[in-house]
């Protein structure tokens, strides 16, 4: 998105000179040429960026200033005044402005000062997202269980914690809660007050995952209109936790064992040294030994990762953690969903309890979220559990299947994601929700089982 530019001058040819200069530059420009006029268009329209000359027809433009800040705190505001006065220039500073540019100035140096004052914001913008994202220390985002095998994980987050730049490699099937390990790590450590960067290595094209963990220098491809920092830069002091670690290219690897050993990278394109303090917390799925010895993972950074190892443990291993997290998400989706479900009957805990749970976790979430939907009561019962979990305890006659080829795999899928979306009126965002997949997947099913609204 485009930066929105508010140019404040009482000279017109001004006001147009630099909206002509600043569009071309790709900006979105408004142009004011009162004090009176500034604070209307703050009021209505949202800005990136606020230039504005000291002396107005209306009001002092210290005044202006002050104003501006009352109304929106974290607005950049580059002040133009016509004299060199430097008392007048402390005055803005101490106000709230981001700098100060003397009149007449040259339009390179003020387009400069323009890239570096966008940049600026948009680094405080990526900071308060980081301390948003910090909210997944909310309810629901702790690892909880009973169970010897989740207790020895707690134990050894609470011990990893404690180090400040041990690298961890972090184990386990999918929907096991790899990530909520890694949360625990960085918010129990002295870095929990730093930035916590995620990226999904499997997820991301390769050459823009470099670009994202490494950043760029501009010109550094074509696309590469001013510089970028990557999330190495952004986490420093902070945590870096990659996802899917066996996804990372050959060449990458060696970009990241640089980093785990010199706490030093370079951007793309960039011909100078950066260093960072920064955790590294990788997760796989995959048994990376196995990949080393294939030759599909370097050795060197296998080692240099695993300095602390966390296995998370299957759910079908911790059996007795099931009820337990079951009611958890009960009572988590009750303030959501806003239902009156209080507990789950006896019969429904069995089918939890002798499920083998392969999506872990995570299916045991969605499939809490989805029986709560259905649920008109006070209880969730088997009938508002999925078919195929019923159907994989042999259970088949409560449900009136006779038809043995309803019982493969498949039909049962295609069934299951029938009935969401049948109870999600076809909403595909909001079955793709209960269904735990996104929405490129569901389509991907819809297709394969050929499955319409008509």
């Amino acid at each position: 998105m485009k930066a929105a530019i508010l140019v404040v001058d009482d000279d017109e040819v001004m006001r147009q000179t630099l909206s002509d200069v600043l569009k071309k530059r790709g900006y979105g420009v408004s142009t004011a040429e009162t004090g009176g006029q500034t604070l209307s268009y703050i009021k209505d329209k949202p800005f990136d960026l606020v230039l504005l000359d000291i002396r107005l027809p209306d009001m002092d433009g210290l005044d202006v200033l002050k104003r501006i800040k009352e109304l929106e705190g974290d607005l950049m505001v580059i002040v133009m005044t016509a004299y060199s006065d430097v008392q007048t220039a402390v005055t803005a500073m101490k106000s709230g402005a981001y700098h100060y540019i003397d009149k007449p100035f040259e339009l390179e140096e003020l387009k400069i000062l323009i890239q570096k004052a966008l940049e600026t914001q948009s680094l405080r913008n990526e900071i308060r997202r980081l301390q948003r994202q910090g909210g997944e220390k909310h309810q629901g985002g702790e690892i909880y269980g009973n169970s010897p095998l989740i207790k020895n994980v707690m134990e050894l987050i609470e011990m990893i914690s404690q180090t400040p730049r041990t690298s961890v490699l972090i184990q386990g099937e999918s929907g096991t809660g790899k990530e909520l390990a890694a949360n625990a790590i960085h918010y129990r450590s002295k870095r929990a007050n730093k930035p916590l960067m995620k990226i999904n290595c499997g997820a991301i094209p390769e050459n823009l995952l470099e670009t994202e963990l490494f950043g760029y220098e501009k010109g550094a491809f074509t696309d590469a209109k001013g510089t970028k920092k990557g999330l190495l830069e952004l986490a420093n002091g902070g945590t870096v936790f990659l996802d899917e670690i066996a996804e990372m290219k050959s060449y990458l690897q060696t970009k990241l064992l640089r980093v785990l050993e010199s706490q030093r990278f370079m951007r793309v394109g960039g011909e100078r040294e950066i260093s960072v303090d920064v955790r590294i917390i990788a997760a796989t799925n995959k048994d990376l030994s196995a990949l080393v010895n294939a030759g599909q993972f370097r050795k060197d950074l296998y080692y240099r990762l695993k300095v602390m190892v966390i296995e998370m443990p299957p759910l079908k291993e911790r059996r007795e953690d099931t009820l337990l997290l079951a009611n958890r998400f009960v009572e988590e989706n009750k303030r959501e969903l806003g239902k009156n479900v209080t507990g789950i009957s006896e019969a429904a805990r069995e089918y939890l309890l002798n499920y083998s749970w392969p999506g872990n976790v995570r299916e045991l979430k969605n499939i809490v979220e989805r029986a709560m939907i259905l649920s008109d009561g006070n209880e969730i019962l088997p009938d508002h559990l999925p078919i195929e979990l019923r159907k994989s305890q042999g259970n088949t006659a409560s449900v009136g299947v006779t038809d043995s080829a309803e019982l493969t795999l498949e039909a049962a899928e295609k069934k299951h994601i029938t009935d969401v979306l049948m109870l999600m009126e076809w909403n595909k965002s909001k079955a793709s929700r209960v269904l735990g997949i996104s929405r490129s997947t569901l389509r991907e099913k819809l297709k394969k089982y050929a499955i319409s609204e008509a």
